[in-house]
């Protein structure tokens, strides 16, 4: 079974385990988004939770790439992308419980 969850099914669920409003939920959430996002715009920026993960930013160099339809050789540019490592609890938890 897969379950994906939304932004506002997340709100919801936010709201209700706080027992706060949903305006009060979204607001949480928003403010979150924008802390980490602004964080990780900083030189070196890293956003650590423990036991839930680091966020941080990567570079990725300069490479060549093909492309799909057409086979061609084009090359694809340098840039910095953000990056997630879950932490040791969100890992177990994931895993079911088991310790690595």
């Amino acid at each position: 079974m897969r379950i994906i969850i939304n932004k506002s099914e997340l709100i919801e669920a936010i709201a209700a385990d706080a027992d706060i409003t949903k305006v009060a939920a979204k607001k949480a959430l928003e403010s979150f988004v924008s802390n980490v996002t602004s964080a990780l715009k900083q030189k070196d920026g890293k956003v650590s939770l423990v036991g839930f993960g680091t966020f941080s930013v990567a570079h990725r160099a300069a490479r060549q790439g093909i492309n799909p339809s057409t086979k061609a050789p084009i090359k694809i540019a340098a840039k910095n992308v953000a990056k997630f490592k879950a932490g040791s609890d969100l890992a177990n938890a994931v895993m079911g419980g088991k310790k690595k």
